[in-house]
C-alpha cells in the first residue's frame, strides 16, 4: 500500500474494491456531487443569505396565527404538490 499513500487516486481505487455495492452507490453519489458545480455551489452557500425583515417576520406570525385560529383549513404540502401534478416522492433526490 506504499504506492497508495503517495497516490490518492490509487488509494481511492483500492478502497472502492473493498466496499459493498450499496456503499459504492453512496460513493458514486458523493463523487458526482463533488464534481457538479451546481451541487458544490449549493453545498457551499450560506444558510441564509439575507436578513429576514420585519415585514416578513410579521407575515409569518400572521399566517401562523391564522392557522391556529382555523385548524384544518390550511393547505397541506401534499395538496399543494398535487396542484402541480407532483407527489412528495418527486422531490427526493
Amino acid at each position: 500500500m506504499a504506492t497508495a499513500a503517495t497516490n490518492p487516486k490509487q488509494q481511492a481505487h483500492e478502497l472502492i474494491e473493498r466496499i459493498s455495492a450499496a456503499q459504492a452507490s453512496a460513493v458514486v453519489t458523493l463523487i458526482t456531487s463533488m464534481l457538479d458545480p451546481v451541487d458544490r455551489a449549493i453545498a457551499n452557500a450560506p444558510f441564509e443569505d439575507e436578513e429576514i425583515g420585519e415585514e416578513e417576520t410579521r407575515a409569518v406570525a400572521a399566517s401562523k396565527a391564522w392557522l391556529a385560529e382555523h385548524p384544518g383549513e390550511g393547505i397541506s404540502h401534499e395538496e399543494l404538490l398535487a396542484e402541480f401534478g407532483l407527489a412528495p416522492e418527486d422531490l427526493q433526490p
